[in-house]
């Protein structure tokens, strides 16, 4: 496995004892900031070329768009490939892709087509990068250490994209060209990092390719009920609970808060999210994680409902904290589970499959919740989506026991 020194079982930094494991954890934080970046110094752009606020919309589509057609490739190439090669030749390309913004930025744009071509390979680097760098970790830590990695990784995410988003438009403030070059810098200290890392075991695909191998993560997940429930569990919880769309209509015209209030809505759930999972890494959850699971999404649909119905701006923050803090326990679990439950032959594959999931419930938990918003009013919106977040921790609990049963988190349940 990975180099350690004999660390105390609830040693905080556990996973970071694992050099491998921190060229990683730098790697990936690196790269969320930068792509968080990139995402913030594109939107300008496009808007200030365009002025059309569907082409925002677009800015998504086109990077989400390519996880979702090539699903059924990029998990497969991971586990056949090595997943720190396909990881780190993905960062490369993502690099390539921010040098060509800031080659057209400094060229000058015209129309923002070339942009959306950018980004089109961008999201098929990104579709690649994110099953083979969610594989990675299981091979870089031993699985009594897994969990810690799993709430730093969360935790160095979460920073990143509060933080990113910040330095992005503080860049791009100064010139497009610092924005893209800050990001390709970053991308390329990334792409070191990772190509430095010792091979880690890996159990490779060698099969030849065929429908059977390639369906093979759709097929372990339908018949690993541990497995299916944590990952349908996050889809419909956040397509239901999902109240982000909304917060510009709170800061506004519900709580009255202006620009910075809704810069203070969308940071509370992360602050709280970090919070926890800092938590987490010295205090692992020791035993019932499956109904601890269940209890912190519910709490999740609680705190949303909380959030909807608030009109104090203090009470409307502290809930979205706290609405982040009991998603992160519920993530920390959930990918956990998934990651210890899967056979590495075939975690690429289930990782994609769980990354656009995870994609598809964000994208169409805003669009849910807009649509509601329109046709019922967005308090109702926000209010009935954390109820039903309610209804979901409860009906997964009685249709996957097995998923409610699951107490450890060490490989040992």
């Amino acid at each position: 496995m990975t180099e350690a020194k004999t660390a105390h079982p609830d040693d905080r930094y556990a996973a970071f004892r694992h050099s491998s494991y921190l060229r990683f954890w730098v790697a990936r934080f690196f790269m969320t900031f930068a792509t968080q970046i990139v995402s913030v110094a594109v939107g300008w752009q496009v808007y200030d070329l365009t002025r059309d606020p569907f082409d925002l919309g677009l800015v998504g589509l086109v990077q989400f768009a390519p996880a979702l057609l090539l699903v059924l490739v990029t998990g497969a190439v991971a586990d056949r490939f090595g997943r720190r090669l396909v990881m780190g030749l993905a960062s490369l390309l993502e690099m390539g892709c921010a040098a060509a913004l800031l080659w057209l930025s400094v060229r000058g744009l015209g129309s923002a087509a070339p942009v959306f071509a950018v980004l089109l390979v961008f999201g098929v680097a990104r579709a690649f990068f994110g099953p083979a760098s969610a594989s990675l970790v299981a091979n870089l830590v031993p699985a009594k250490d897994f969990a810690n990695a799993v709430a730093w990784n969360s935790s160095a995410w979460q920073t990143a994209t509060i933080v990113g988003p910040v330095a992005g438009g503080l860049l791009y403030g100064l010139a497009s060209e610092a924005a893209y070059g800050t990001a390709a810098a970053m991308m390329g200290i990334a792409s070191l990092l990772i190509f430095s890392i010792p091979k880690p075991k890996q159990h490779t695909e060698t099969e030849r390719p065929s429908l059977e191998t390639i369906f093979a993560g759709f097929r372990y997940i339908r018949s690993e009920k541990v497995v299916l429930g944590a990952i349908s569990l996050d889809l419909f919880a956040v397509l239901l609970g999902g109240a982000v769309a909304l917060l510009p209509v709170y800061a506004r015209d519900i709580l009255e808060l202006g620009p910075w209030g809704l810069g203070l809505l969308r940071a509370a759930p992360g602050i709280g999210a970090i919070g926890v999972a800092i938590w987490l890494a010295g205090h692992p959850i020791r035993d019932h994680a499956g109904i601890i699971m269940f209890v912190f999404v519910g709490l999740f649909g609680v705190f949303t409902a909380i959030f909807g119905l608030s009109t104090i701006p203090w009470l409307s923050i502290v809930a979205l904290a706290l609405l982040g803090a009991a998603d992160m326990i519920s993530v920390y679990i959930r990918e956990t589970l998934i990651q210890l439950w899967t056979p590495d032959r075939v975690r690429g594959r289930v990782n994609a499959v769980n990354m656009v999931f995870v994609g598809a419930s964000n994208e169409l938990g805003e669009f849910r919740a807009g649509t509601m918003a329109a046709m019922i009013g967005t308090v109702p919106a926000v209010v009935l989506g954390g109820i039903g977040a309610v209804g979901v921790a409860g009906l997964w609990a009685w249709l996957f026991p097995e998923l409610r049963k699951a107490r450890r988190l060490d490989g040992r349940m």
